[in-house]
């Protein structure tokens, strides 16, 4: 039977919490170890040891002595060992693409060896651009192929536009919808795209019958390898964090109750030692699948967030990111909206399946597509890329009228918009002044979502109220009618009711 719609956008986070949870410091001490190991290794590259380089259990941090020689004092219940790749090195890759930066932890008499060799990438990564894919979520093989040939050809397309600059891309989260034997199609699509991948894990991508939150990621780890970890590409330092928390079922392989945005305190205290290495105000993109805050309860007229929609220690993470230029970049929402609140920047970004898989826009209109980071050196900018159009294509404009809440308004869709964009709208060439951005419906979402016979394949799926619509009260007489955006970085759009 498939869920209400109400008990849905309550999974997803989109309905008040119905409980809270005590954040945790990252200075909370960390659990005994058993069994303790002694980890030893070198990093190597063309011309021998790579000194200074981050290694790591996922709870210790050590680095690399002059000579690529490290040694970690470690436990037989850590899985693996692994590096953060310094900049102007090649993320390691499996055949399929995605990342392998580590070796599995296999001790033997208390001791353990642990070796990596890292190629030069051969070009300099003060420039270089990352594509962020969030929830390809594909709940069957018809799905998965639809992401292939739907999503492979544009990013390909995309990183073929970006030039020369290394790129590399994140999966976000939700790579799959609850069917784990769907990895295989995922890492397929990622070998199809021909870039280095590092995955992030979402809470579609758990083992639900794991007595506890570790199990919950069994099979994720086999495929792609630590829940945590970092590496840096030019001036950033990337980290990738596992914000899903899973408290188990109950030995049956029922839910006893359902997963919940938090950073447990070991995950905080490796950050901590991890971020002790990087120098104060350079930047750091961080990447996760909940979001810090999604603010969809206030759209909604809620009083609080769901434990599913916000990381309930966000405050833990903004205190260790806060002596850097920090961009927070997530996604399972399943819409795009940026916050510069009360932290770092933080950019949901909606998602690769759209509505999942449903039609061609998420539920608060943004088109299916992925966000799209260029840096160069310490300077960063993004937009989002709508599969299957062009980078102009910025919003969506609708005629007088198409809102029924604002019946004589021209609205214009701007998903990527911020505060620190204009949106201006002319009549017969002449500017006629700023649109105003407020909370509604997007009326192409009402259209393919609203009801409760639609959308066909998830009928759960509903419009939810967006905060980047804008509305102007444009004359009815104007023969001609077009909108310009312009975005935080000076870029200019284009639209027109006929686009």
């Amino acid at each position: 039977m498939p869920p209400t719609r109400r008990a849905f956008l309550k999974a997803l986070g989109l309905t008040g919490a119905a409980f809270s949870l005590p954040g945790l410091s990252a200075a909370t001490l960390r659990p005994p170890r058993r069994a303790p190991v002694t980890v030893t290794g070198r990093v190597t590259g063309p011309d021998g040891g790579l000194g200074g380089v981050p290694v790591t259990d996922g709870v210790t941090v050590t680095q690399t002595g002059a000579d690529g020689r490290y040694e970690l004092a470690s436990s037989a219940r850590r899985p693996f060992v692994y590096l953060s790749v310094p900049r102007g090195y090649r993320l390691p890759t499996h055949d399929t693409g995605t990342a392998r930066f580590y070796r599995p932890l296999d001790a033997t008499g208390g001791t353990a060896e642990a070796s990596f060799r890292l190629a030069p990438l051969g070009r300099d990564d003060t420039r270089h651009a990352f594509l962020f894919l969030a929830d390809p979520q594909p709940q069957t093989e018809a799905e998965v192929q639809q992401f292939q040939n739907e999503t492979v050809p544009d990013v390909r397309a995309t990183a073929k536009e970006l030039g020369d600059r290394p790129v590399f891309g994140v999966g976000g989260g939700d790579l799959v919808f609850d069917d784990l034997s769907l990895f295989a199609g995922y890492e397929a699509a990622v070998r199809q795209m021909g870039l280095p991948f590092v995955q992030v894990v979402g809470n579609h991508d758990l083992n639900f019958e794991a007595p506890a939150d570790p199990g919950s990621t069994a099979t994720f780890r086999r495929h792609f390898g630590p829940e945590y970890y970092s590496f840096d590409r030019g001036a950033v330092h990337y980290v990738v964090l596992d914000d899903v928390y899973w408290p188990g079922s109950d030995g049956f392989g029922q839910k006893t109750d359902d997963y919940f945005g938090h950073l447990d305190a070991r995950q905080l205290a490796w950050l901590e030692q991890d971020l002790a290495l990087v120098d104060d105000g350079r930047p750091v993109v961080v990447f996760t699948h909940i979001p810090p805050l999604s603010t969809t309860y206030e759209r909604r007229g809620e009083p609080s967030p769901s434990v599913r929609g916000h990381i309930s220690n966000r405050a833990a993470l903004y205190a260790l990111l806060d002596p850097y230029d920090a961009h927070i970049v997530s996604g399972h929402v399943h819409e795009n909206e940026h916050r510069f609140a009360d932290g770092p920047h933080e950019h949901v970004v909606g998602t690769v399946c759209g509505a999942w898989w449903t039609g061609p826009v998420c539920y608060d209109g943004t088109p299916k597509g992925y966000a799209v980071y260029e840096v160069d050196g310490t300077s960063i900018r993004w937009r989002y890329k709508a599969t299957g159009h062009d980078a102009d294509h910025q919003m969506r404009l609708y005629p007088i009228g198409a809102d029924p809440e604002a019946p004589d308004a021209l609205v214009a869709n701007v998903w990527d918009a911020t505060d620190a964009w204009t949106v201006v709208w002319y009549e017969d060439g002449i500017r006629t002044g700023e649109m105003t951005r407020r909370v509604g419906l997007d009326p192409l979402s009402q259209k393919l979502h609203a009801g409760e016979d639609l959308p066909d394949t998830h009928t759960w799926v509903e419009p939810q109220p967006t905060g980047h619509l804008y509305y102007a009260p444009a004359s009815s007489d104007a023969a001609r009618i077009r909108v310009e955006a312009t975005d935080r970085f000076g870029r200019t759009y284009v639209a027109r009711p006929s686009d």
